[in-house]
């Protein structure tokens, strides 16, 4: 019975211990997957360029990225919002994104300037999108960003769209079609390390257009802002460009699902730090990448990572052992806050359980003790007695571990204590009980009275 008693009291105290980590487990997400998509956009654009060196940062981590080149910005957002895509990730254009209508994204982090590039053919300066009404405009595959912005800014400009105008060209396809002439102007929105924005800025007979409306276009969508390429930014020994010039920017953003794992924010904001930190043709080192909102709401793993840098493991240990011990630490709290009270609890319970199976005979012993003190009657003492000898043998078929034993053997101790006094007051201290004694003294007096 003593071992049943422990092991019921290990059952339960395993039990607790089970279900504090069970509860524990349930705020402990699963390990981070070691790989994930992102979707980018052209393959010989900025997003494409970007997303090879996230990975390849990621890749010394033991996380692989998988990129997959898309039409542009809208594109990126419909692969995002679909479950079945497999795309946890993207390169956004700023302004293109519905957060109403795709409610499950979240911003991770601003990139960088985006400006919308517009080169043309031409001796004739241009600043105003109205000078390129009834020309043949390479604006972009259909599904890009930078289609969608091209025609909000014609549309406001009152620019006319001719049909058969606005190619879908986008990329390097729209860069060769400039330089052949097959097109009067090609659009891209891209930033300054696009290969084909590179490689136009340096062509012959391909003019860059200062926008003279930056300001207005800024104050009319607030998602764009006037920024300025400097003389020679681009190449200060060719003189690249060769005067100062004005274009509108949006931001590009890096987009997730929500439920994108919050480990894998972490140690993909680190790469896009270390990419984008520096100083850039629009922008000072350290302006980005930055965490503010921009079409959708700033993931609160991204707040914290801008807030607080990377996690504290992480910045000293590999990426996977930071990860796992910082998992082990979540499920070490139930050990310490209800594993070790258990464990220290578990010899006091099982003392009180062994003492209990001795110690509820007290009741009755007192009851018989109490009942002793009130002088009973003889018979009434045999049924005392009676009780006394049965208390005594229950205590004597307990089971007890030895550590235990001797609250029994107290037990009994006190049982004879009682039975001594019991008897003793049955016998008179020598005489018989009451009721004896009293038959006695009768029968003896007429013996008493008798004379010779």
């Amino acid at each position: 019975m003593a071992l049943r008693e422990f092991l019921l009291i290990s059952a339960v105290a395993l039990a607790i211990i089970v279900a504090a980590f069970w509860i524990a487990f349930r705020f402990v997400r699963p390990a981070p997957p070691d790989e994930f998509v992102i979707s980018t956009g052209a393959a010989d654009g900025a997003y494409q360029l970007y997303a090879r060196r996230y990975g390849e940062l990621l890749a010394r981590e033991g996380v692989r990225v998988q990129m997959r080149t898309s039409k542009g910005s809208l594109e990126n957002l419909s692969r995002l919002t679909d479950p079945d895509s497999g795309v946890s990730v993207a390169l956004v254009q700023g302004g293109v994104g519905d957060p109403a209508r795709q409610p499950s994204l979240v911003t991770l982090a601003a990139l960088y300037y985006e400006p919308l590039w517009v080169f043309y053919r031409g001796e004739r300066e241009l600043t105003l999108l109205t000078q390129l009404d009834g020309r043949r405009m390479a604006i972009g595959p259909e599904g890009s960003g930078t289609r969608a912005l091209v025609r909000t800014l014609l549309a406001e400009s009152k620019a006319g769209d001719g049909a058969g105008r606005l190619l879908p060209l986008g990329g390097e396809a729209a860069a060769e079609a400039l330089k052949a002439g097959t097109v009067d102007a090609a659009m891209f929105v891209a930033g300054a390390d696009a290969p084909y924005v590179q490689g136009l800025l340096r062509a012959q007979g391909v003019r860059l257009m200062s926008f003279g409306q930056a300001e207005a276009l800024s104050r009319h969508f607030p998602y764009l802002a006037a920024v300025t390429l400097p003389r020679g930014v681009v190449d200060i020994a060719g003189d690249v460009p060769p005067q100062e010039v004005t274009l509108v920017a949006t931001t590009a953003y890096l987009v997730a699902r929500e439920d994108f794992h919050p480990a894998l924010v972490a140690v993909l904001l680190d790469a896009v730090n270390r990419v984008h930190r520096g100083g850039g043709v629009f922008h000072h080192a350290g302006d980005f990448p930055a965490g503010r909102d921009g079409d959708f709401p700033l993931s609160q793993d991204a707040q914290q990572y801008f807030k607080s840098g990377p996690p504290l493991l992480q910045r000293y240990l590999p990426f996977w052992v930071a990860n796992l011990i910082h998992r082990l630490l979540i499920l070490l709290v139930p050990l310490v806050a209800v594993a070790i009270p258990v464990v220290r609890l578990f010899p006091v319970v099982y003392a009180w359980r062994m003492r209990r199976r001795v110690f509820r005979w007290y009741r009755e012993l007192k009851s018989v003790e109490a009942e002793a003190a009130r002088v009973p009657a003889p018979e009434r003492v045999r049924e005392l007695l009676a009780r006394l000898d049965a208390i005594d043998e229950a205590v004597g078929r307990t089971r007890l571990p030895l550590a235990y034993s001797d609250y029994a053997y107290n037990m009994k101790l006190h049982v004879d204590l009682i039975r001594t006094r019991l008897r003793r007051f049955a016998e008179g201290s020598g005489r018989s009980a009451p009721g004896e004694a009293g038959a006695a003294r009768r029968d003896e007096a007429p013996r008493a009275g008798a004379g010779p």
